[in-house]
C-alpha cells in the first residue's frame, strides 16, 4: 500500500534521511522506532507532503506521490495525525472533529464517521460543544485521532500519540488502535511507548540517525539484544 524507496531528505544544508526504504501492506499495523532526533518525524511529514525530498520514491497504492501537495495526499487517504495534536485550542471539539472531514471524499461520511468516533471516544460526544484547549491531554488526543478518521483514511500515520498524556489514557489509545486495525485499518505508528508498540505491530523498523538500521517483524525484534538494550532497558 505505502511504499518508500531511497528516500533523503534535507533541511537546508543539513541531510536529516538517508536511503530510506519502507513499506506497509495493505492491512498492516507498522511501527517506527528511534531516539528523539532519529528522523521519525521528518519522515512522516515527508510522506504526508508537508517536505519535499530531495530523492528517492513514495508511493501509495499504484501511484508515485513524491512531491504531491499534502492536501492532495490527504484526498487519497493517506492521513497524518501529527505530534504534538495540533488542534484549534478555541474552536469546540465537534468542530475541531468536523475539520477533517474537509477532503470530498471523506464528506459524504461524515455522519457515520462522527458517530463512529463518539462510540470509539465516547468522552468526545459529553465534550462536543466544549474547547478543545480546556480538555485534558489524553482527551485532545481523542480529538487528534478523531480528526484524522473523521478524513475515511486508508493508512493513518500517527506521530506520539502517547505522548505527555496520562499511563491509563495511553493505554486506551493504543487499544483502540488496536481496534481499528482489527477492523482493517492500516496503520504506522511512532511511540516512545515501545512496549506497547511491539506489542501491538505487525512489523518494525529502528530508525537512528537518518538511517534504517533494523527492520522484521515484532517478535523477533522484542528478543533483539539491541532493541533490548537501547529501547526497552533490559
Amino acid at each position: 500500500m505505502l511504499t518508500i524507496e531511497g528516500l533523503q531528505v534535507a533541511y537546508g544544508s543539513q541531510q536529516v534521511l538517508w536511503d530510506i526504504d519502507l513499506r506497509v501492506e495493505r492491512g498492516e499495523f507498522v511501527t517506527l522506532v528511534g531516539a528523539n532526533g532519529a528522523g521519525k518525524t521528518t519522515l512522516l511529514r515527508t510522506i504526508s507532503g508537508l517536505l519535499t525530498p530531495q530523492a528517492g520514491r513514495i508511493s501509495f497504492g499504484d501511484e508515485v506521490i513524491t512531491g504531491m501537495p499534502a492536501h492532495a495526499i490527504c484526498e487519497r487517504g493517506l492521513i497524518h495525525v501529527p505530534e504534538g495534536r495540533e488542534l484549534f485550542p478555541r474552536m469546540h471539539v465537534y468542530e475541531n472533529l468536523e475539520l477533517g472531514a474537509f477532503a470530498r471524499r471523506a464528506r459524504k461520511q461524515r455522519g457515520a464517521n462522527l458517530e463512529r468516533i463518539y462510540a470509539l471516544f465516547p468522552v468526545l460526544r459529553d465534550r462536543a460543544r466544549q474547547d478543545a484547549g480546556t480538555l485534558s491531554g489524553g482527551e485532545q488526543q481523542m480529538v487528534a485521532i478523531g480528526r484524522g478518521l473523521m478524513a475515511s483514511p486508508s493508512l493513518l500515520m500517527l506521530d506520539e500519540p502517547s505522548l505527555g498524556i496520562a499511563p491509563i489514557l495511553v493505554e486506551t489509545i493504543m487499544e483502540t488502535l488496536r481496534k481499528l486495525n482489527s477492523e482493517g485499518l492500516t496503520i504506522l505508528l511512532v511511540s516512545q511507548e515501545l512496549h506497547y508498540a511491539l506489542e501491538l505491530a505487525h512489523r518494525a523498523y529502528v530508525i537512528e540517525n537518518g538511517r534504517i538500521v533494523l527492520s522484521g517483524n515484532t517478535a523477533d525484534l522484542r528478543d533483539d539484544h539491541h532493541i533490548q538494550q537501547a529501547y526497552l532497558g533490559l
